[in-house]
């Protein structure tokens, strides 16, 4: 991934910097999430072993190159960060009820739902214990952010209420499920290598706007035919129930076009059916024709619009090699479609 956000000649050292750092990371994410309990070990770190993009320490590092560059403080926020993001992913999985994650069974369905609760809380002790070492400023970042991702989850749970406008619903839950955490990984950069304090409004709202695209494309990615190159079951967000946003501008177009509304009714009844079968293969097609529908053009669209908007609140930002690289950080999020 790093090579094609810094494919320029001009960003060749900032490539350099941030691949270190990133090694430096891994090393310590094995180091961290090494317990003396052979049962907590194995399950702290099922998902650390399956992979990940590590997008969020990659932008942390990049946004530390504002100041000082990779310190020993900047290693520990990326590492504090990863885990969070880590501990997330499996309660997400029981939430959601997802069969795989990165390509794995998810964990959940290895060990159970209490076991798979319990390894995600003991993550968020670990990330804690982490920016506690960073001092105050770090603390309050963690403790914001966590109450942030709980609030996220906790409005997807419950759903909008009648008022609410559904896709503004959205949006606020995927800005404070995924784009916080982006958020937090973009200021901890800033803050941690000693960069102007100035740069810190830019980084968050581009984190934050970047977060919601690259939520969007997931979306898209959720429909993919293609679950060995996406690690996810097709349709694993629908299935959970979770509103994404083509089925939000699908519902809305069924108000007044009848084929949209078979196809929202095909769906929802397939999903709340047990997936075996007949069953099984009507859900796989209705998929199939919700990829194809204009409804998924038009969240790919969003999320191109999100991602201009967060290069847009680069514009503080001095020029260079680091804002650039900002920039195509925002252009790959939104290529993971293609």
């Amino acid at each position: 991934m790093t090579e094609r956000i810094f494919a320029s000649p001009e960003t060749k050292r900032l490539l350099r910097s941030v691949d270190d750092g990133l090694a430096l990371i891994e090393d310590g994410l094995e180091t961290q999430l090494a317990y003396t309990d052979s049962v907590a070990d194995s399950m702290s770190r099922y998902l650390l072993e399956a992979g990940g993009k590590r997008v969020r320490p990659m932008l942390l590092l990049l946004t530390a190159q504002l100041g000082a560059g990779t310190s020993a403080d900047v290693i520990t926020a990326a590492e504090a960060i990863e885990i969070t993001h880590l501990g997330s992913l499996y309660h997400d999985d029981v939430m959601d009820d997802s069969d795989k994650r990165r390509g794995v069974p998810s964990a959940h369905t290895v060990w159970g739902n209490s076991a798979a609760i319990l390894t995600g809380d003991l993550l968020f002790a670990r990330a804690s214990q982490l920016m506690a070492e960073l001092g105050e400023r770090a603390i309050r970042i963690q403790a914001g952010t966590f109450e942030r991702l709980v609030l996220g989850q906790l409005h997807e749970t419950v759903g909008p209420r009648p008022e609410d406008d559904l896709e503004e619903h959205y949006i606020q839950v995927l800005a404070d499920k995924t784009g916080s955490l982006i958020a937090a990984a973009a200021q901890s950069g800033v803050i941690f290598s000693g960069a102007d304090p100035s740069f810190e409004a830019p980084v968050v709202e581009y984190g934050e706007k970047i977060g919601i695209a690259f939520q969007l494309i997931d979306d898209v990615i959720d429909l993919s035919p293609a679950p060995e190159e996406t690690g996810k079951v097709p349709g694993t967000d629908l299935r959970a129930g979770v509103s994404t946003l083509p089925m939000i501008y699908l519902r809305r177009l069924a108000e007044t076009d009848a084929e949209a509304a078979a196809l929202v009714a095909r769906i929802e009844s397939d999903s709340e059916a047990e997936l075996t079968g007949e069953a099984a293969a009507d859900f796989s097609r209705a998929i199939a024709s919700l990829r194809e529908h204009e409804v998924t053009a038009r969240t790919l669209d969003a999320a191109r619009r999100w991602a201009d908007e967060a290069v847009a609140a680069l514009a503080p930002l001095p020029d260079g090699a680091v804002k650039q690289a900002l920039t195509r950080f925002a252009e790959v999020i939104v290529e993971r479609s293609r």
